[in-house]
């Protein structure tokens, strides 16, 4: 059963009488190449265990599974959970959840698995924060289908990083694999995609993390603005102090946030 055929995606949505949602950002992907590059990048092993979020009727889903020991797929909406008993049907190495991928308290394998996905774009955000942020049960890698612009911002450096970028870069590598029409999909959404890969470190920077976004905040809390000007009225420091602060780290009083690297961030707590 080829699921990236637009006429068998539409035949098997009708026949359950379903119409893409907007709101669960459904945009089905019915270009096999995509798919194709996807599935190469994740590099899945055969004792691999991977976990997908919106599976939607299942066309990733049979590619990874049959590649990977065991492919865990989450999904929000109670109608695709039917298609997907009956497109998946024939593999026994899938474990279909209903729920919703940010809330639900599905049980995450104890070993590394990867996280594979084709996002839908509403939930990318929360989604990588979400796997980045897990104290236990954190994804060896993230392999995504997302939002063009936003992989670019993830992946940014300075002069062009923003709270996204820092947020990311703190806890992993991203890179850009490679970019996907928005032709790719049905329904044809507004912007063309990105394959995004977010390798976490193994061994994650030893700094507090709460006090580490708290000083980013308050860096970019008026992105135009000198960081002396934002830091200062982000913790009621006098403008002698904060500029005290900044030059002890070798950064310039004068300079934007978006010109500093996650080093300088990290510097900046640490003296904070």
């Amino acid at each position: 059963m080829t699921l990236t055929s637009l006429r068998l995606v539409k035949e098997i949505l009708a026949k359950h009488g379903i119409r893409p949602s907007k709101g669960l950002g459904q945009n089905f992907l019915i270009d096999r190449g995509a798919i194709r590059k996807l599935v190469a990048a994740s590099s899945i092993q055969s004792n691999d265990t991977i976990l997908e979020i919106g599976p939607g009727i299942g066309t990733l889903t049979q590619e990874l599974a049959q590649l990977a020991k065991k492919v865990i797929s989450v999904e929000k909406d109670a109608k695709m959970i039917e298609i997907l008993r009956e497109t998946l049907s024939e593999f026994k190495n899938i474990e279909i959840i209903h729920g919703d991928a940010l809330k639900s308290n599905y049980k995450l394998p104890a070993t590394n698995y990867k996280l594979v996905s084709n996002l839908p774009y509403y939930i990318t955000a929360p989604t990588i924060r979400k796997f980045l942020e897990a104290s236990k049960a954190k994804p060896y890698s993230m392999t995504l289908i997302v939002q063009k612009e936003v992989a670019q911002r993830i992946c940014a450096k300075p002069p062009k990083m923003s709270i996204l970028a820092a947020s990311v870069q703190v806890y992993a590598t991203p890179k850009i694999i490679s970019y996907i029409k928005k032709t790719a999909f049905w329904p044809k959404p507004k912007v063309d995609a990105a394959i995004l890969q977010i390798t976490p470190f193994p061994q994650p920077y030893s700094i507090d993390f709460p006090k580490f976004f708290t000083v980013v905040k308050a860096g970019f809390k008026q992105p135009r603005k000198q960081l002396v000007n934002n830091l200062s009225a982000g913790f009621g420091l006098s403008r002698e102090k904060t500029e005290q602060w900044l030059c002890s780290n070798d950064i310039e009083p004068a300079r934007r946030a978006e010109t500093l690297s996650v080093q300088d961030w990290i510097n900046l707590t640490n003296t904070l």
